[in-house]
């Protein structure tokens, strides 16, 4: 299970990016920048690493989760 990414999804909207200006930044589609941020993808680093970029923050900042358990 994947968690929901709303802090992508907050700073995203803080840059004024729809998901399918993040993703030609980024070079992917607007699927799956959709579903990063609905929790149903798992980016590999280089992918979370240019989001990271494009959006001015670290990975901790967008992708690292506190309280996380294993169910």
């Amino acid at each position: 299970m994947f968690v929901k990414n709303k802090r992508m999804k907050i700073a995203r909207i803080e840059h004024d990016y729809s998901q399918s200006d993040l993703a030609s930044i980024v070079g992917v589609t607007r699927q799956t920048i959709g579903m990063i941020e609905s929790g149903n993808y798992n980016p590999s680093l280089k992918l979370c690493v240019e989001i990271c970029k494009a959006l001015n923050l670290t990975l901790n900042d967008l992708f690292w989760e506190e309280n996380v358990t294993n169910a």
